[in-house]
């Protein structure tokens, strides 16, 4: 006899969606209130059978970024690649339909649809962009999708973010390896379709950039060291190190890292400090100096970075970047960037200056 309530394969769909045990609804509402709100939801999506359904089912879709394309399994015609984007929930879904308006895919089973895990809403602002590529090489053409992203609460609110996916085709379907959406992503590398190209077909990664224990492996991987900034420093709770800036191309890009390596080569801390910015675009300068009177010795770097805006315009920003040292190592500074805004015209000798001002010492004469 089946017991009331919510069926299993429900149950197994809202685990799936959520990635989350069902307790986590209760943020919003009520455990029934918010099946009773998912169920609607895949029920609509579920009936999508034409282009028109699509509309019908709350969806808008991303004209900009639909395209004619032969995608060899659905046959030798054209069929239409309709991206579309939820008007309430702001989720992202994937349609294949034929000439006459016919859905033959679908799906809203994408990494960008799991950044709030416990809401059917979503963080997506737009679908950054779309390429067709093949990328496991198996003859078929597979897709690749980016989105902006920008969460309404927490530690980034406000701050834009994209997310990398890749569906693969097969078999008039397409599907997701979800250990390569999560390295694109965890890893960074999702500033463009090429970019996961160059990780997903070549195999270049930014991952050593993260797990590398010892500076050889970082050489090994195609580490470039920037000579004029590496030099041997005595830091005052660590000992004497190395400070070791440098980049990693892949694609386009140059991926900037900073590692603080001891006598024997292995890696003893690293910094990131290009954070979400796609590209170094300059390093204009790194110092260790003490700068908030502890009389232990800082890293400062200023450095310029290169990003792609909504339209695709390149923008370029400089920032300052100040880690602390402290009894267990070094902590980022998050304060003075908000009070000071740097500007190309700021070199980094001025900066010690306005930085030290900052902690309340005076200037050097």
């Amino acid at each position: 006899m089946k017991k009331k309530g919510i069926s299993a394969a429900l149950a197994i769909c809202i685990a799936g969606l959520l990635w989350e045990p069902a307790r986590i609804f209760a943020r919003e509402g009520t455990v029934s209130e918010l099946v009773r709100e998912y169920e609607t939801y895949q029920a609509d999506f579920a009936g999508i059978e034409t282009k028109k359904d699509i509309e019908d089912a709350g969806y808008e879709i991303i004209e900009p970024q639909s395209f004619s394309v032969l995608l060899e399994t659905f046959g030798e015609a054209e069929v239409q690649f309709l991206p579309a984007m939820h008007r309430k929930y702001h989720r992202l879904a994937l349609f294949i339909a034929d000439d006459r308006g016919r859905v033959l895919f679908r799906t809203e089973q994408l990494e960008t649809n799991y950044k709030n895990r416990e809401s059917l809403e979503q963080p997506i602002k737009n679908l950054a962009a779309v390429s067709f590529q093949d990328l496991n090489q198996d003859g078929l053409t597979d897709i690749v999708l980016i989105t902006n992203c920008e969460n309404a609460s927490g530690e980034y609110a406000g701050k834009d973010y994209k997310v990398g996916d890749v569906l693969f085709q097969k078999d008039g379907e397409f599907y997701r390896d979800w250990r390569i959406s999560d390295k694109i992503n965890r890893f960074s590398m999702n500033k463009s379709a090429d970019f996961i190209a160059s990780y997903v077909r070549d195999g270049n990664s930014t991952e050593v950039l993260y797990t590398a224990v010892t500076l050889e492996e970082l050489l090994e991987s195609g580490f470039r060291i920037t000579e004029e900034q590496c030099y041997s420093r005595f830091f005052e709770k660590l000992g004497r190190l190395t400070v070791v800036p440098g980049i990693l191309r892949i694609a386009e890009y140059d991926i900037f890292m900073i590692y603080l390596v001891n006598e024997q080569g292995y890696i003893v801390w690293s910094f990131q400090p290009m954070g979400d910015y796609d590209n170094l675009y300059a390093l204009k300068g790194m110092t260790c100096r003490d700068v908030d009177g502890d009389e232990m010795k800082d890293i400062i770097v200023l450095a310029r970075y290169s990003y792609s805006g909504e339209d695709g315009e390149l923008l370029i920003d400089t920032k300052c970047h100040i880690y602390y040292q402290r009894t267990d190592g070094f902590a980022e500074d998050r304060d003075f960037d908000e009070l000071y805004q740097c500007t190309e015209e700021d070199t980094l000798g001025g900066l010690v200056d306005i930085i030290r001002e900052y902690w309340g010492w005076t200037k050097e004469k």
